[in-house]
């Protein structure tokens, strides 16, 4: 459709969408009614933006996308939490009079071919967000979108809940499960091999001690957990090497990343954030705590601003390209001397209360808007 209209998904929102962000309920109401009649003989039973705007006056919802955010956590996570990116989406969402559903893992199900989930609605109160307590059953083919962002560690649990979702044909699913679980965080960062560092994937002990002697420091990674969980350095010469390695890879049983230490890392690595098939212009750099080569610790005093060379802009442009055409439209690349050292599609944060206060935006807007166009036209 865009094609035929001659421009792009930027030009379509700003052009027919982005005006009626600001209506209220019942003005928008008032305009999708008048559309609604002035273009009913126009309607066929093809899809197009008239039958969007006849769908909203007949099924009274208006700008209420219903949003269903699948998240591992307990419940009461999503209270009071504005260090975490779901606050500020569920929020923003909220904000602009949308129906916004949480659930989790456990609360999804399968019955015959259909997908459904045990749900909770969510509310806005003393600008916080809580949930009601009353446990709701909906088809998951019954949302508009669906925000997928259960955190690692990416186990049978949350490969067996990437599988339901394969029987979910209505809804844009952010970002597609098959697609997640197709690409793990730390192995397929290879896709990018000529912007990553020095690497090898592997369990064998011989071979890591073999890298390990090449480049003279290095860093283990398991390969499915998240926020630098058992990530260790080794030196060599260190005493323990051989302790650490046995540990790390349950004496050569389990594959881990293995990559060439960047000195760099003293200072920070940065975190890239993709949206669709762009790069976001606010970055942030992740500052080591505690004497410590990882940022472990989500406080603003451990983050500051960043910038990406035009080099770095281009070549990380080329990877959010890459990854939208796979299904993974919000992305966060942690970077290290221009090197990726991961590529974070589970439920990559933001850092939206950080970048807000740095960069004197409201990121969680520009994203909410990103995800309202993903949504309209894939109805």
């Amino acid at each position: 459709m865009l094609k035929d209209l001659n421009m792009s998904a930027d030009e379509y929102f700003d052009k027919f969408i982005r005006p009626y962000l600001s209506l209220t309920n019942e003005q928008l109401i008032m305009t999708l009614d008048i559309l609604a009649s002035r273009f009913k003989d126009k309607l066929t039973p093809q899809p197009s933006p008239f039958c969007l705007s006849y769908k909203l006056v007949i099924n009274p919802k208006i700008n209420a996308l219903d949003w269903l955010l699948v998240h591992i956590a307990d419940l009461k996570y999503f209270e009071f939490n504005n260090l975490v990116t779901n606050f500020w989406i569920i929020k923003e969402f909220l904000d602009r009079d949308n129906e916004v559903y949480i659930t989790t893992i456990p609360n999804l199900s399968l019955k015959e071919d259909i997908a459904y989930t045990k749900c909770y609605e969510t509310f806005v109160s003393d600008n916080n967000i809580f949930y009601k307590d009353v446990k709701l059953e909906k088809l998951i083919d019954d949302f508009d979108i669906v925000m997928f962002r259960p955190d690692p560690p990416v186990d049978i649990d949350y490969i067996n809940a990437t599988y339901i979702f394969d029987f979910v044909s209505k809804p844009q699913v952010i970002n597609s499960p098959s697609a997640i679980r197709g690409f793990n965080e730390k192995l397929h960062s290879v896709y990018f091999k000529d912007l990553m560092s020095e690497n090898i994937v592997t369990a064998s002990l011989a071979s890591i001690e073999e890298f390990l002697a090449k480049h003279k420091q290095i860093v283990l990674k398991p390969l499915n957990r998240c926020f630098g969980s058992g990530v260790m350095y080794l030196y060599e010469g260190d005493p323990n090497t051989r302790t650490i390695i046995n540990t790390m890879t349950n004496n050569e049983t389990t594959l881990v990343m293995v990559q060439k230490y960047l000195p760099g890392v003293k200072r920070g690595d940065i975190r890239v954030l993709t949206l669709g098939d762009k790069v976001l212009n606010y970055c942030v750099r992740k500052l080591p705590t505690n004497d410590d080569f990882k940022f472990n610790t989500h406080n603003d005093k451990f983050i500051e601003k960043a910038e990406l060379s035009p080099e770095e802009l281009q070549n990380f442009t080329g990877v959010a390209k890459t990854l939208n055409k796979m299904g993974i439209s919000m992305a966060g690349l942690d970077v290290i001397d221009g090197r990726i050292i991961e590529v974070n599609v589970t439920s990559p944060c933001y850092f939206i209360k950080e970048i807000n206060g740095l960069y004197g935006v409201k990121l969680e807007r520009e994203i909410c808007d990103f995800l309202l166009t993903q949504a309209l036209l894939s109805l």
